[in-house]
């Protein structure tokens, strides 16, 4: 302790132990990235991969969207070609699983929750991905690599193949940061 000021002793203890026990707002590493641009090439948002440890989020900003519920989804080739983004081509979907949490044959890894946009147009998303940064590296970053496409209507989380979510309506290639 501080001889000269106890106080100051105890308040910098204090901040240096809450350093210790708590990561700094955006200090986790965003390990892959994407912007997200519509078939006008115009940019609309972000999706980047952020490594939690145990665990990956997936975050996603976008703006100047219509308000409501639209689908997200990992799918399963890293190439976005306007005007329909087919080049992205379907779910990301290793397991041969069905679409959506609420299919009995679901969900699969490129299933996302719907992005909420609000009246101003911006929406935002945090969702956790299934398994470690070990675990999903090597799926999405993989040889022919991972887009993020965002649609025109909400996922309604059951039907097979998309959701029922509607044209493609933006898209961005997910690209590993260097580490």
């Amino acid at each position: 302790m501080n001889k000269k000021n106890p106080v100051i002793a105890l308040i910098t203890a204090s901040l240096l132990g809450g350093c210790a026990t708590t990561p700094a707002e955006g200090s986790m590493p965003v390990i892959g990235r994407a912007v997200l641009a519509d078939a006008a090439g115009k940019g609309i948002g972000t999706a980047e991969i952020v490594d939690q440890g145990s665990s990956v989020l997936l975050r996603v900003s976008v703006a100047g969207q219509t308000p409501g519920d639209h689908g997200i989804h990992l799918h399963m080739t890293g190439k976005c070609e306007a005007p329909g983004f087919t080049t992205a081509g379907g779910h990301l979907n290793p397991g041969a699983h069905q679409h959506g949490s609420l299919n009995p044959a679901g969900p699969h890894i490129g299933d996302l929750p719907n992005v909420v946009v609000l009246s101003d147009g911006s929406g935002t998303l945090d969702t956790p991905l299934a398994g470690s940064v070990a675990v999903l590296s090597p799926t999405i970053f993989d040889g022919d690599g991972t887009a993020v496409v965002l649609h025109a209507a909400a996922d309604d989380y059951k039907t097979d193949p998309s959701g029922n979510s509607g044209g493609r309506i933006a898209c961005g290639v997910l690209v590993r940061n260097a580490r």
